[in-house]
């Protein structure tokens, strides 16, 4: 089954075409904690004028599962990847946590029909439209 999902869908990470276009055209950069592996063009793409980067997602490609260094890098917000510099996380930044959209444990805010308790009572500003008649 694995060779279908490598044939008709990229979402259950790389295809064969990014495969081949890997093999022939890419650098390997690195890869980060997750085991999603890095790349660069070997040369600057003469249409955009910069080099292309991309990312083969170790299973699910989630881009919520870039972190943010890889991000910077791969928009081209830096030019230096995370693993030629040692960078130390600032006490306020947070450690990375997947997109819980759709999953049981996303946020639910208050008085959400998803909610697990119930839907808090109305305080009487609301006032209900009746149809005239």
């Amino acid at each position: 089954m694995k060779w279908f999902y490598r044939i008709f869908s990229w979402w259950h990470g790389e295809t064969l075409n990014t495969a081949l276009h890997t093999l022939l055209f890419g650098q390997f950069v690195g890869k980060d904690e997750f085991g999603n592996s890095y790349y660069r063009r070997r040369k600057i793409d003469a249409a955009l004028g910069f080099e292309r980067r991309w990312v083969i997602y170790a299973g699910v490609s989630e881009g919520s599962m870039t972190p943010p260094g890889w991000y910077g890098w791969l928009h081209h917000t830096v030019d230096t990847p995370p693993t030629d510099e040692n960078y130390t996380p600032r006490p306020w930044q947070l450690p990375y946590l997947p997109n819980l959209t759709g999953t049981p444990q996303a946020w639910r805010p208050p008085g959400s029909t998803l909610a697990a308790n119930t839907r808090p009572p109305a305080t009487g500003d609301y006032e209900a439209w009746t149809p005239e008649g």
